[in-house]
């Protein structure tokens, strides 16, 4: 009887429990921040979040997701905040969900960039590889053939950058498409390859952006191309045709590039001091090339730098704030 009686309190007692779980609030996030697969986005998401924290009391939850998730989340109001819209990358959605639909806002201040394809100081110079011309040349990308299958390798970027799918429309267009492998993976596994070839003299050719930590380590050089023209410049996302690359043209370089943060307009009613925050932040390109160096080279965690972040730039951050 004893031993039933205690049975029948510990059930008691876990249902009690179970009942008190259930009824306690579980916490939601004020704010949802999408957080991109690059270096420089990764910590400027959480910059964001550890800002709005210190200067609003208001907790974010940073999310890993792709652009094109993004841009969903932020028009449907799932998303509150992108930290880095790269320009004229995603123009496409821009105009759909910022000029078109009006539920995404990009911030006025962006950040000054370019893109492109580089080489090494080694393969510009001992292989003659210096304009994007000479990838079309089987004499000289032979140098960059690893695999001896009969085509030189170039990373062209990650899978799923919107970069990555404009420079193999670039690739089709220049013809180096079919002298090429073009390569998609993560960038810290480029910029590891790119660590490798300098280190033996290796020749290496691979799409580039700056501001980057790349540019602090070694000696790169950027290949010449023919100046953008806007009427030669038609690219068509993945996303929005099955045949984009065929449909697609860009034998010209990248425009002058910039990103911005963006957010979704309906915070202009539930937060409003927010969004005046969100267009105050003024990063400049060495911070970018700082971020990128500390998380992908020294293996930072995004949060915890983050944090050590806005602890040493306070004043900068009271002023975004406090306009």
């Amino acid at each position: 009887m004893h031993n039933r009686f205690q049975q029948c309190l510990r059930k008691m007692s876990l249902a009690a429990l179970t009942m008190l779980a259930v009824s306690i609030p579980v916490h939601a996030a004020d704010l949802v921040i999408a957080m991109p697969n690059w270096p420089s986005g990764q910590a400027t998401a959480n910059i964001l979040k550890v800002s709005l924290k210190e200067q609003f009391g208001l907790d974010a939850d940073v999310r890993e997701m792709g652009t094109l998730i993004a841009f969903a989340g932020l028009d449907s109001g799932e998303v509150d905040i992108h930290p880095e819209i790269w320009l004229p990358n995603l123009d496409n959605l821009v105009k759909k969900y910022v000029d078109g639909a009006g539920t995404v806002a990009i911030s006025p201040i962006g950040v000054p960039a370019w893109q492109g394809i580089c080489a090494t100081r080694e393969t510009a110079d001992k292989f003659g590889i210096r304009d994007i011309s000479d990838l079309t040349d089987p004499r000289k990308t032979a140098a960059l053939d690893t695999d001896r299958d009969g085509r030189g390798e170039l990373w062209i970027g990650a899978e799923g950058w919107s970069s990555t799918a404009v420079e193999r429309v670039r690739a089709n267009s220049y013809g180096y498409a079919k002298s090429m492998t073009l390569l998609e993976t993560p960038e810290d596994v480029g910029m590891a390859a790119v660590d490798a070839a300098v280190a033996t003299d290796h020749p290496m050719v691979f799409a580039c952006y700056a501001p980057h930590h790349v540019f602090e380590l070694h000696d790169i050089v950027r290949l010449t191309e023919p100046p953008f023209d806007p009427a030669k410049w038609k690219i068509v996302l993945p996303s929005e045709d099955p045949l984009w690359v065929s449909k697609s043209s860009a034998p010209v370089s990248w425009d002058t590039a910039h990103f911005h943060v963006a957010y979704a307009t309906s915070l202009r009613k539930k937060y409003p001091k927010v969004v005046e925050f969100l267009e105050q932040v003024d990063l400049k390109p060495e911070d970018a090339t700082k971020m990128s160096y500390a998380l992908q080279v020294e293996r930072q965690d995004p949060y915890e730098y983050a944090k050590q972040w806005v602890a040493a730039q306070g004043a900068r951050v009271h002023g975004w704030a406090n306009p």
